[in-house]
């Protein structure tokens, strides 16, 4: 668990894509924390569902599981709807859900290249819109942040569809803060470093033939003598969701422990 517990959203309503594992379901809970009522989306009904029902008993704030892919316009569209339908309004907004399958600039198809802009681009572009449109037409404001990746700065060669898409991102959040600001709505994003989470552990092994040790390896080569922590990066998103953050918009703020463009 993370070690924000100060209310920082207290009676906000949270939408998190991508909120049903990893990353994703670490800001949800770390919001629900914080006195939210959150809404998750994801693919996986079984997976959604059971996440949900985990906040039923301990905590008095409402966890809402919508069944949503986040590359289909239309279902990201729907659970804002829902979202607005079960609490009347939308006040934040976390795009969590992220693809990376491996792709070279030689060996990527249009397809692989077209799932990842899919995901990556397209579905937290029009995500936002339709949060942004409620947020507009109540004058109240609201708070976005989106999840990119340290890779947005160029990145490795087997991630070419993958910086493609979240560099786009990168963009597309300082577009939208610059569109919104006068409206009141902040909008930043978090470029992540190497994180470890269960998603991160079948990439070691799919991709890159890692064995058991692969994590304690991995560890040991970092400055702080670890891989991010999805709870401290969660309690990250929340701190940038609230007001605490104050008037913060804009910003693509590099969340890991390398300096990109520093060398010895």
């Amino acid at each position: 668990m993370g070690q924000l517990d100060d209310a920082l959203l207290d009676g906000k309503v949270v939408l998190v894509s991508g909120g049903t594992q990893g990353l994703g379901a670490a800001v949800a809970a770390a919001a629900v924390r914080n006195g939210a009522d959150v809404v998750v989306t994801g693919r996986r009904k079984d997976v959604g569902e059971q996440f949900a029902a985990e906040f039923a008993r301990p905590s008095d704030r409402q966890v809402l599981y919508v069944q949503a892919d986040a590359g289909d316009v239309g279902q990201g569209q729907a659970a804002v709807a829902r979202t607005i339908d079960r609490f009347g309004r939308i006040d934040c907004v976390v795009n969590a859900a992220g693809i990376t399958t491996r792709g070279t600039m030689l060996d990527t198809t249009p397809d692989l290249f077209d799932e990842h802009i899919a995901v990556n681009l397209r579905g937290p572009f029009f995500l936002m819109q339709a949060a942004i449109k409620d947020m507009v037409a109540r004058g109240t404001g609201g708070s976005i942040v989106n999840i990119i990746t340290m890779s947005s700065h160029g990145g490795q060669p087997y991630l070419a569809p993958y910086v493609a898409s979240k560099s786009g991102l990168a963009g597309l959040t300082r577009n939208a803060a610059f569109a919104h600001r006068w409206d009141r709505i902040r909008i930043n994003g978090l470029n992540i470093g190497w994180t470890q989470t269960d998603g991160e552990d079948v990439i070691q092994r799919r991709f890159h033939d890692a064995g058991d040790d692969w994590l304690e390896k991995a560890a040991a080569q970092q400055p702080m003598g670890k891989l991010g922590q999805v709870d401290e990066i969660a309690d990250f998103v929340v701190f940038l969701l609230s007001p605490r953050s104050g008037v913060v918009t804009g910003s693509v703020i590099d969340w890991d422990q390398t300096i990109p463009g520093a060398h010895e």
